[in-house]
């Protein structure tokens, strides 16, 4: 189990700051073009940047923007297939942690449930039509491939390398059957954002 280090303000979430790569990806999706469900292997670039003290009247949270990029095996050095921007939130007072972000495809998303300080496997899950945490698309996904739910969970293992996987459960026009698209990949830490730490 790795431990939480620094003096604790990002709290959980303070084992992400820097720049990440991992070439272990899987993305399991349907594609329209051959009306078929399968894998893709992927390499993927994440980083995590520390952002301004968010102040809401009494509520206060840290937090680090985002950005994960990735490319299909054999593609690196051409057009990402999957690109996301966001933030990261940790509310202390609430014990609360967030994942706020936008897909290039016209999705936006706010996730979050219970955290801890040192919590090592962290939940992010969003509903849609949720007051607090629900999911938001265009038009025309909602009538082809309509988001009904949305589930992610970092975890920090204790090689320093940390684990992403997701589930977006979607309801598909062409199959008119619900499928379950699916990302996972392990990432290691490529540069610290602390001039006197050393990769180890």
């Amino acid at each position: 189990m790795s431990s939480v280090q620094g003096p604790q303000k990002l709290g959980p979430l303070t084992p992400l700051v820097g720049e990440w790569e991992g070439d272990v990806g899987v993305d399991l999706s349907y594609h329209n073009k051959d009306d078929d469900t399968t894998e893709t292997g992927y390499f993927e670039q994440a980083v995590f940047s520390p952002i301004p003290t968010q102040e809401n009247g009494r509520q206060s949270m840290e937090g680090l923007h985002y950005k994960m990029t990735a490319w299909r095996h054999g593609e690196e050095a051409m057009d990402p297939f999957h690109d996301e921007v966001g933030y990261l939130l940790w509310d202390k007072a609430n014990g609360q942690v967030m994942r706020n972000v936008v897909f290039g495809r016209g999705i936006a998303i706010l996730a979050g449930s219970d955290a801890g300080l040192r919590d090592t496997e962290l939940h992010f899950d969003a509903t849609p039509g949720e007051a607090a945490y629900g999911i938001l698309q265009n038009k025309y996904l909602l009538e082809r491939a309509e988001l009904k739910g949305f589930t992610s969970v970092f975890t920090f293992n204790a090689d320093g390398t940390f684990t992403h996987h997701s589930d977006i459960v979607l309801k598909l026009a062409a199959t008119g059957e619900e499928m379950h698209h699916t990302d996972r990949n392990t990432l290691a830490r490529v540069k610290r954002y602390h001039p006197s730490a050393r990769l180890a």
